[in-house]
């Protein structure tokens, strides 16, 4: 008997609703982390731009929104491996 595929339906179909609600929470964790990153981009733009502060504030600000990019990143990546781990002991 071959395992059952996961996303599959027993009859070969894709299985939407369960692609739906794997992807919805995914979708907002990746908003998540672009707002997240956002923000430190705003500002920079901000203080860079609009109010014409000394460039200082761009390498910092830079950096740390690679760095929050970075880290959100590693988390989304480990939330589908663990997730594909728990849908693969499930099935």
């Amino acid at each position: 008997m071959a395992p059952s595929k996961p996303f599959f339906t027993p009859d070969g179909e894709l299985d939407t609703p369960q692609v739906l609600a794997e992807a919805v929470p995914l979708a907002k964790l990746v908003v998540a982390v672009g707002a997240t990153a956002a923000i430190p981009f705003l500002l920079q733009y901000l203080l860079v731009e609009l109010v014409a502060v000394t460039p200082l504030f761009i390498v910092p600000l830079s950096l740390v929104t690679q760095f929050v990019l970075a880290v959100g990143t590693a988390f989304v990546l480990l939330y589908v491996v663990v997730r594909a781990n728990q849908l693969a002991t499930d099935a």
